[in-house]
C-alpha cells in the first residue's frame, strides 16, 4: 500500500461484554450472550432467541442526554463505541478547546456502517391504534388521525446515515461521511473506504466501524430471511459455526469502531500505533450458489493477501463469518480452504451470533486483542466440524505464533470482504 496506515484505538459494545476488558474476559471465559427475547414469557412454548447488549445503557454514555430521544438503538451502540475507541485512541477532538485539538476537522472524517433499523413498536402504537374502528383497521384515518401521534422527529432515530451524522457531529468532523449498508460486510467495507480516503490524501484521521440492532422484534417477522436457528431449549446451544449440529445463526445487537490513521500523523502526534492495516480486497459472487459463493471468498482472500505483499504462511489466522446456517458456513469454508489450506480459523458467532453491520468490527476486535495477548480461545459450540466444512476450525486454545490475521465477512447476495491486519 502506498501510505501506510495504522489503526491507534478500537472499542466496541456487544452481547458478551461493553468495552474491549469484558468482551475478551468472556471469549477467554467462553461466555455466551445468547438468551431469549424480552418480554416473551417462560411457559411459551417457543421462545425466540437474541443476542442482546444487557449492560449497556445510553445514558450513562451519551452527553448531553437529550440528544437520545432521536437516537434509535443502533445509533446509540454506535455513538459510544466511536466515542470509546476515539478515547482509546488519544485523540483530541473536544469542539470547546479547538486549539487543543489533535487533528483538524477539516482533516477527520466518518464512514460508519449501519443496517436496516428496526422501528421500537411502542413509539407507534398510539398511531396504529388511531385507525382501529369496530375492531378493524381503516386507512383512511391515518393521515388525519395517526400522524398526529407520531413525534415530529421520529424519522431522524431511523435513516442510516445518522450514527455517522451524530458521531460526526460530536467530534466536528468535517471531512468524508459516508454509511455503507451491505448487512455483515457493512464494518469492513467502512474500513476498507476509510483507508482509501486516507490513501488519496483527502483526511489523516478516520473513524470507522459499524453498528446493528437485529435484537429488535421486528426482525422476526423476517426469520425466514437470516436462516435463524430453531428453538432447542438452551439458548446457548446456538450458533454452532462449522459444527456437524449447525441449525442457524441468532440475531442480535452491537457495534464496534475503529480510530485508523496514516503512520506518519499519528506518529507525529505522539500516537502509539496497535496494528497496520496491510491489505483488503472486495469480491462478488455471480450467484449465490455454493461454487460460486466459495470463489467469491477465495478471491477476497487471496487479494487482500496480494495487495498486502503477504503469502498465507505468515497469516497466524483467517478470522471467519461463520454464520451457523448450513448453506452458508459449507460455502465460506470451501473459499476458506481454497485460499488458506489449514491455517487456522476462528470466529466468534457461537458467543453472540449475527450483529448485522455491527458484526465485522466486533469480531475483528477479538483478532486485535488476541494478537497483543498471544492467545485465542476456541470457536464456542464447535464440537465436532463438519464434514462439509473441511477447515482448521479453533476447537482448542490457539498459541498465537504470526504477527498478522485475515478478516472476513460476506452477504447473503453473494459479497465476500477481506482485510489483512498486522501487529505494530
Amino acid at each position: 500500500m502506498e501510505k501506510e496506515i495504522v489503526i491507534t484505538g478500537f472499542d466496541l459494545i456487544s452481547p458478551i461484554g461493553v468495552g474491549q476488558e469484558e468482551f475478551w474476559t468472556s471469549l477467554r471465559d467462553g461466555v455466551s450472550g445468547i438468551g431469549c427475547l424480552d418480554g416473551t414469557t417462560p411457559d411459551s412454548a417457543v421462545r425466540p432467541f437474541v443476542a442482546a447488549a444487557p449492560d449497556f445503557h445510553a445514558k450513562d454514555f451519551v452527553k448531553p442526554r437529550k440528544n437520545i430521544k432521536v437516537m434509535s438503538r443502533d445509533i446509540q451502540l454506535g455513538f459510544v463505541a466511536a466515542m470509546m475507541a476515539v478515547k482509546r485512541a488519544g485523540l483530541n477532538v473536544d469542539i470547546e478547546s479547538p486549539e487543543n485539538r489533535s487533528v483538524e476537522p477539516e482533516r477527520l472524517g466518518v464512514i460508519f456502517g449501519c443496517d436496516l433499523m428496526a422501528l421500537e413498536l411502542s413509539e407507534l402504537a398510539d398511531a396504529f391504534y388511531a385507525g382501529m374502528e369496530n375492531g378493524k383497521y381503516d386507512f383512511s384515518k391515518w393521515g388525519p388521525n395517526a400522524m398526529t401521534k407520531i413525534m415530529p422527529l421520529w424519522m431522524l432515530k431511523y435513516l442510516p446515515n445518522m450514527p455517522a451524522s451524530h458521531i460526526g457531529i460530536a467530534m466536528d468532523a468535517r471531512g468524508a461521511s459516508n454509511s455503507p449498508t451491505l448487512d455483515r460486510v457493512s464494518s469492513l467495507a467502512s474500513i476498507i473506504e476509510a483507508a482509501h480516503i486516507i490513501q488519496r490524501g483527502d483526511a489523516d484521521v478516520m473513524v470507522c466501524g459499524g453498528t446493528g440492532n437485529r435484537s429488535n422484534p421486528c426482525f422476526l417477522s423476517r426469520g425466514k430471511s437470516y436462516r435463524l436457528a430453531p428453538w432447542t431449549g438452551d439458548p446457548q446451544s446456538v450458533p454452532r459455526p462449522f459444527d456437524a449440529g449447525r441449525v442457524g445463526t441468532v440475531n442480535g445487537e452491537g457495534s464496534g469502531a475503529l480510530v485508523i490513521e496514516s503512520k506518519q500523523f499519528a506518529l507525529a502526534r505522539g500516537a502509539k500505533p496497535l496494528a497496520t492495516l496491510r491489505g483488503y480486497c472486495q469480491a462478488v459472487a455471480p450467484t449465490n450458489e455454493l461454487l460460486n459463493m466459495a470463489e467469491s471468498v477465495e478471491r477476497s482472500i487471496t487479494g487482500a493477501l496480494k495487495k498486502a505483499g503477504m503469502s498465507i504462511g505468515e497469516i497466524d489466522h483467517i478470522n471467519a463469518d461463520g454464520l451457523g446456517t448450513v448453506e452458508d458456513d459449507a460455502r465460506e469454508a470451501a473459499g476458506i480452504k481454497a485460499a488458506a489450506g489449514d491455517t487456522p480459523v476462528f470466529t466468534g458467532k457461537g458467543h453472540f451470533g449475527t450483529l448485522g453491520s455491527g458484526t465485522g468490527a466486533v469480531e475483528l476486535a477479538a483478532s486485535l486483542i488476541a494478537m497483543e495477548k498471544g492467545t485465542l480461545p476456541p470457536v464456542r459450540n464447535c464440537e465436532k466440524v463438519a464434514d462439509d466444512c473441511p477447515i482448521n476450525v479453533i476447537t482448542k486454545e490457539h498459541t498465537v505464533t504470526k504477527n498478522a490475521f485475515v478478516k472476513i465477512n460476506q452477504t447473503n447476495m453473494g459479497r465476500s470482504t477481506a482485510v489483512v491486519i498486522e501487529k505494530y
